[in-house]
């Protein structure tokens, strides 16, 4: 928690609190030698007064974009924080996907997605490689069940190919048999680049080498809003079990503030709620926030998997239909569907307040989509599994929303960088995403 971290490095907020007028010397006292400090004023009476500290880079949320920006970051030399209101890293999206390394075939052409999923494909294997990370490069089939269905495989064929992905090749459904015998369809696209990963032993990785070059993570702690002073924006921080019972009717105070010269909002599903209480935001650039719960379901009773490649049906709405993925233990997985979640509040999304449970009797929805294309499938063989949100930007029936990255140029606000919808393929765009923060973004 943020106290205790300050406690046991020499520090402590609330008597820091009391101390009015006394310059504090801090020195390597909270975050690293790199944080400086600011005499405390008499005269402030603002609601949000409390010790505050001048840090270089702040990466708010520990999940696989954050860790992977902060890394890049430090790779730079920028001295930087990491705030996570988790227990540790990783605990939301980045720990309940698939666990697949896209080629980047679905998105459109020179969109953020189809750019960063290339890029961050070939960063993410080349990293996996030098580092040891336990992943596996075993292809991909997209089907077609049905000969309507064609026309729409190649479309995304030629997406691919747009994308950069030369290798894509589409087969005819006898062929597509042979290679996976338990698969019918009538013609599918093999993606030879599309692997899967150990997400948790890559976000593992990438935290120990930025830890090892001078970035501390925090956990616990919660960045809950900002102010302004001058052209600097300053961060409100305060332990996360102080919003527990919070209900958005009171006014949040802060324990700790933060100038940074540099802030990125990397918090998921948080994202745009946390962005609307940043102060100085120009009006209507946080677009509205769309949730969809995605369920898996485990394939039980069976001995071996029946497939020795990834399968996935053609793209459904709001996600890539029903596939099937295999982790690097051979568990077999069917998932996600795409479960709406409305009436998601403000505050709801702020505190992650989201129901991941898995309903057993979902797998009645799954069984037919499965034998579109796994018609041997038996019944009583799914158990649930785990389920994941997805953060969206498009709502149900709307179209597919891009990455969004808001700098300065777009809201307004010197040093801020929203991370906004970072759904599906995140994980595979992390690095990529990372570079572009820390070279194109940064020079």
């Amino acid at each position: 928690m943020l106290k205790q971290t300050i406690e046991r490095l020499g520090g402590c907020i609330s008597a820091s609190r009391r101390r009015v007028g006394v310059h504090m010397k801090w020195k390597k006292h909270l975050f690293g030698n790199w944080v400086r400090s600011i005499t405390q004023s008499t005269d402030r009476t603002t609601w949000y007064s409390g010790p505050k500290e001048r840090v270089e880079c702040v990466v708010i949320g520990a999940g696989v974009v954050g860790i992977a920006v902060a890394r890049a970051l430090a790779l730079k030399g920028k001295e930087v924080l990491v705030i996570e209101s988790a227990p540790t890293f990783g605990t939301g999206t980045s720990s309940r996907n698939s666990e697949v390394i896209h080629a980047g075939i679905y998105y459109p052409p020179n969109s953020f997605k189809a750019i960063f999923c290339t890029r961050g494909r070939e960063l993410l294997y080349d990293y996996c490689s030098k580092h040891d990370i336990p992943h596996k490069r075993i292809g991909k089939l997209i089907v077609a069940t049905r000969s309507f269905e064609i026309p729409k495989l190649n479309d995304i064929l030629n997406c691919g190919i747009q994308n950069g992905i030369d290798c894509l090749k589409m087969v005819d459904g006898v062929e597509a048999m042979k290679m996976e015998p338990e698969l019918q369809c009538v013609k599918a696209i093999l993606s030879p680049l599309t692997g899967i990963i150990d997400s948790h032993s890559l976000m593992l990785s990438l935290v120990g080498e930025a830890e090892n070059h001078g970035t501390t993570f925090t956990y616990n702690s919660a960045v809950i809003g900002s102010h302004l002073e001058g052209n600097e924006i300053c961060l409100h921080v305060t332990e996360t079990n102080h919003l527990k019972e919070w209900k958005g009717t009171s006014i949040l105070h802060p324990e700790l503030l933060l100038i940074p010269k540099l802030v990125v909002n990397s918090t998921g599903l948080s994202a745009p709620a946390l962005a609307k209480r940043f102060a100085g935001l120009k009006n209507g650039v946080i677009p509205p926030a769309y949730y969809a719960r995605g369920c898996y379901f485990t394939l039980s009773n069976t001995k071996a998997s029946p497939f020795r490649r990834l399968i996935y049906p053609i793209p459904e709405d709001g996600g890539i239909g029903v596939h099937v993925t295999i982790d690097l233990n051979s568990l077999v997985k069917f998932g996600p569907n795409v479960e709406w979640i409305d009436n998601v509040d403000d505050i709801s999304s702020f505190q992650n307040k989201f129901d991941y449970s898995v309903n057993a009797k979902s797998a009645e929805q799954f069984y037919p989509e499965i034998r579109k294309y796994y018609p041997n499938l038996k019944d009583g063989s799914l158990e649930p599994g785990y389920s994941g949100i997805r953060p969206k930007l498009s709502g149900p029936l709307q179209p597919p929303a891009d990455f969004v990255i808001q700098g300065e140029d777009i809201h307004g606000v010197h040093g801020l960088i929203n991370l906004l919808g970072i759904e599906s393929p995140g994980l595979t765009s992390s690095m990529a995403i990372a570079e572009f923060i820390s070279t194109r973004l940064l020079g």
